[in-house]
């Protein structure tokens, strides 16, 4: 009786399938119509549920046949499952119900990285590295974050019990938490970074920006504004209403800002600001970086474009399809690219490398609606102009006015880093110097202390050329030449240590910052890092206040040579 009723189900899902496929599509004949493509596709599904060896769920077996479809498409287009489309839904509306932090999987335990502030996990004094051990009873041991996640998610105003291993306490602490619903911000600070320069950092865009951003802007203005740097760095996009609307912010009325051409009539539109500008005139950087990609690339593009402004950072990622999401009634969705858009002098922001699956990058992105060189520019590149008349290049992405040299983290670096050292050192220096003043300072007792805490959790690393003598070393012992070439293989060894350990001198500024950094973080939020790390020490933002402060330079920028 079960068979046949899911029999009867695959049925249905194949009809309708094949119906919606077919009548949505122009009526063609003979065999390379698509709805012979349809037909086939649903023999070879009726065949698999009735002859293969074994019994097959339809719904994994349709969901699959659709997957293989959506997968021979562009990188952004999807098949979502509920849970994927209500975490979509998340980012883009920017709420969720639940404990407000962030969290991760560090040695096989469930590991709060930042409770974030005014939630429910930060007002019950939850820390940055406390191990969640437990989850209303349950062991999290070797729990995924996702499942780690939904468990802490729910309806507000229900509670959750979380049980607490924290460093320096010897006893697991048990805490009851009411969950609320919480605000993902997408305007996460803003301050000065100098007299009357103000700063503002625009993570995502999502439904809430231009309001946020508007508040931001208002505060700023109060307190004496007169310039500004805006940070897209590692901004993967969102919604296309906000990032005309966050543009629109910095454009005149009437000005177009991005404009989407499609196969189909209906997805070809222009988008110009509907409104007055709220900063119209007032020395404009915009910093971006090779992850600032869609909505980021949209408003850093109509910037340059109208030489409205400065893009300094590293050219763009070069993401320029817009998706469309059509939800079904299983409560699976397809976001669908239907267009691609264009920025006022006639870029394209795709990348051609981009639009193929196989060939991008991983790059996790959000929906859309649905110092003194200048960058090094490929003359090959079609060439375009700016609204006064300057020349700016084709190829996908934006290309900065100004490109900063973006710090390449060395082995040592990238290891410490993956490992979490930092952080961890962080949860253990900050719970034996818990007063520690926000303007810290790491010290070359700290460095010492770093040490001797890397040693203690046997940290160590493979270097190239270390991975490579022990592929030597195991030809040496397969051939029986080992015993020979042992002094040799001891000598290159302690070579090796010596470079590492100059490798460690070379990265002690980018050591020291990442220090500061997380002990920052853990005691203060992320509001002193930024006021104490991005806003003193960051290379981009160093970049653009030399700029902003040189009233010359910055009109030089902006001005046809």
């Amino acid at each position: 009786m079960l068979r046949k009723k899911r029999h009867i189900i695959l049925v249905m899902v194949v009809i309708a399938v094949s119906l919606g496929v077919f009548a949505s599509t122009t009526a063609q004949s003979g065999h390379d119509s698509l709805f012979s493509y349809a037909r086939l596709y649903t023999d070879i599904v009726f065949r698999i549920n009735a002859r293969y060896v074994e019994e097959v769920d339809a719904k994994e077996l349709v969901h699959a046949g659709i997957k293989g479809m959506v997968n021979t498409l562009d990188p952004f287009s999807e098949f979502l499952e509920e849970k994927q489309y209500d975490r979509l839904m998340e980012h883009t509306k920017g709420k969720y119900s639940g404990l407000g932090m962030t969290i991760f999987q560090k040695e096989g335990w469930i590991t709060i990285v930042s409770p974030m502030e005014g939630t429910p996990a930060y007002r019950m004094g939850l820390r940055a590295g406390d191990k969640v051990i437990k989850i209303d009873g349950e062991t999290t041991k070797d729990m995924s974050t996702e499942d780690a996640s939904n468990l802490m998610r729910g309806e507000a105003g229900t509670s959750v019990t979380l049980t607490i291993k924290r460093e320096g306490v010897a006893e697991p602490l048990e805490y009851t938490i009411e969950r609320a619903v919480i605000e993902l911000k997408t305007v996460p600070y803003y301050g000065f970074a100098k007299d009357k320069i103000g700063y503002i950092r625009l993570a995502r865009f999502g439904s809430e920006s231009e309001n946020e951003l508007e508040n931001a802007i208002i505060e700023l203005k109060d307190q004496g504004m007169e310039a500004l740097i805006l940070d897209l760095r590692s901004n993967g996009g969102g919604l296309l209403t906000q990032a005309v609307k966050t543009t629109n912010l910095f454009l005149e009325r009437d000005k177009e800002i991005v404009s989407t051409r499609g196969r189909v009539t209906d997805q070809s539109k222009s988008y110009s600001g509907q409104d007055e500008p709220m900063l119209p005139d007032i020395p404009l950087v915009v910093l971006v970086n090779q992850n600032s990609a869609s909505a980021s690339e949209i408003l850093s593009g109509a910037v340059q474009d109208w030489d409205r402004g400065v893009v300094i950072g590293n050219e763009t990622f070069g993401k320029g399809l817009v998706q469309q999401i059509y939800r079904f009634q299983d409560h699976t969705a397809l976001k669908l690219t239907t267009a691609k858009w264009y920025i006022p002098s006639g870029r394209c922001i795709q990348k051609e490398e981009r639009s193929h699956r196989e060939e991008v990058d991983e790059f996790e992105s959000l929906a859309d609606e649905i110092e003194e060189e200048t960058a090094e520019i490929d003359t090959t590149l079609e060439v375009f102009y700016t609204k006064g008349g300057r020349i700016v290049y084709g190829g996908g992405g934006v290309i900065p006015d100004i490109e900063v040299e973006n710090e390449e983290l060395s082995p040592l670096m990238m290891n410490l880093e993956r490992l979490s050292m930092f952080f961890d050192f962080s949860v253990h220096y900050t719970t034996e110097n818990p007063d520690l003043p926000p303007d810290i300072e790491v010290t070359d007792d700290m460095i010492r202390e770093f040490r001797a805490f890397l040693e203690e959790k046997d940290f160590d690393y493979k270097s190239q050329i270390e991975t490579e003598l022990e592929d030597v070393r195991e030809v040496a012992e397969e051939t029986n030449q080992v015993d020979k070439l042992n002094p040799l293989f001891d000598e290159m060894q302690a070579s090796i240590e010596q470079i590492k350990e100059e490798e460690f001198r070379e990265s002690l500024d980018q050591i020291k910052r990442s220090i500061k950094r997380d002990i920052l973080t853990k005691l203060y939020g992320q509001s002193a890092l930024y006021e104490q790390v991005v806003l003193k020490s960051d290379n981009y933002v160093t970049r653009a206040l030399e700029v902003l402060e040189n009233q010359n330079e910055y009109a030089s920028i902006l001005t046809v040579n």
